[in-house]
């Protein structure tokens, strides 16, 4: 028995850390590696109910910028089946590859996904960011 609490106790510390990771991650790659997402929040920490900006940066997966994108973005709490009550777009290039999203709000803690899509050159990919509000 002491065995089996030793195994249950480090396979939970170990999705423990993987969670923290996908939380402190700064950059992900889309699906089929094209693009490379990050983000700055207006709200750092993001707070549950207020409506706040991102900045998004997109880069080739070499890490050129990318200028010329059509980005959407949609989000949702999978474990709740449901979408963000928000419709985030982009209002503004802002160069260098860096993209003003407004209209982004959370109105409940827990794990949300937001997936953003991107459209540059004829070239569509999605990638998806995880956070844990």
């Amino acid at each position: 028995m002491p065995g089996k609490l030793i195994r249950f106790s480090i396979l939970l510390l170990l999705l423990q850390v993987s969670v923290l990771a996908a939380d402190t991650e700064r950059e992900w790659s889309s699906r089929r590696g094209v693009y490379k997402i990050s983000f700055e929040a207006e709200l750092d920490p993001i707070e549950i109910n207020k409506i706040h900006a991102w900045v998004l940066s997109v880069r080739t997966s070499s890490g050129a910028p990318v200028t010329t994108a059509e980005i959407s973005v949609l989000g949702g709490m999978p474990l709740h089946d449901h979408g963000m009550p928000t419709r985030p777009r982009v209002t503004e290039y802002l160069g260098e590859g860096r993209y003003r999203l407004e209209g982004m709000r959370f109105h409940m803690n827990g794990r949300w996904e937001v997936s953003v899509t991107v459209k540059a050159d004829g070239i569509v990919d999605t990638a998806v960011i995880a956070l844990d509000l």
